[in-house]
């Protein structure tokens, strides 16, 4: 038995010595100065994996837009590599329909979640594309940076959002998408209905109009299955004149200090209680 022992302890020492990987205690070190969110907005599976990818080069600190700008120079200083950036994104909502201004026939009862309401009749709501309004996304937000707001519509705090997707994956009608802050031009609708039935359900629902890509500099703004969309890759031509003749305020210029900011031909939203069902 002793014998035995001893074999067995020789071939553990061999395979340890031969099975050995080496990895890096910087990398321990690098993860400590990382956020620890785990978000996954850096491209990589966590903060560990990315720390590994600083460590070997293939990526640089100023890809994570969650870390503080000063950590991710420590970070830089302490590898010797370039800071380099990133530009920082955000969730955004292409809904403006809350209950103060987008019709609901018939009250859903059920699993109190967005997912499970789109399977009843669409939730009972009028736009086949509005925001459903049980919050699917604010719960599923490990960062708090959803919240439900008066008219049943998800906010989202662009300082605390660390764009990790869950708010993508979770809605049922696809209506969040990631987005770099310098995307200040947003149309805030997906209806792809025309007529007085679909302007009906909606206040403030994109009706194709056209006006918004008449004024645009050209290219920028089209109008597809009467719904207007952005050309981002021409997003250096985006000024607010596009948004001024909206009749609706569907497409707004979002900025930093005043938040949301809808053409002065817009519809003036004064109601603030929810619309009856029915």
């Amino acid at each position: 038995m002793a014998l035995l022992g001893l074999l067995l302890a020789a071939i553990l020492a061999v395979a340890n010595k031969q099975l050995f990987v080496y990895e890096d205690p910087r990398i321990d070190e690098v993860e400590d100065m990382l956020p620890h969110a785990n978000c996954g907005a850096c491209g990589t599976a966590g903060c560990r994996a990315f720390a590994e990818k600083l460590v070997q080069g293939e990526l640089q600190p100023g890809k994570c837009t969650v870390n503080s700008p000063d950590m991710n120079a420590t970070i830089a200083g302490f590898l010797g590599v370039e800071l380099g950036a990133e530009e920082k994104r955000v969730a955004r909502l292409a809904c403006a329909g809350g209950s103060h201004v987008a019709h609901v026939h018939a009250s859903y009862s059920g699993l109190d979640t967005c997912r499970a309401a789109a399977l009843i009749s669409g939730g009972g709501k009028g736009c086949a594309w509005g925001c459903l309004g049980f919050g699917d996304c604010e719960q599923v937000c490990d960062f708090s940076a959803i919240v439900m707001d008066k008219h049943g519509l998800p906010a989202v705090d662009a300082e605390k959002c660390t764009a990790c997707g869950d708010c993508v994956e979770i809605c049922p009608r696809d209506l969040f998408s990631l987005h770099p802050v310098s995307h200040r031009l947003w149309v805030a609708c997906k209806n792809l209905e025309k007529g007085g039935e679909a302007e009906a359900e909606c206040a403030v629902l994109c009706t194709g109009c056209g006006r918004c890509a008449a004024d645009a500099p050209e290219g920028l703004i089209t109008i597809e299955n009467n719904l207007a969309v952005i050309d981002y890759s021409r997003n250096s031509l985006a000024s607010r004149l596009a948004i001024e003749r909206c009749p609706t305020g569907a497409i707004v210029w979002l900025d930093d200090q005043a938040g949301i900011h809808k053409g002065k031909e817009a519809i003036k939203i004064v109601r603030k209680e929810a619309l009856p069902v029915g």
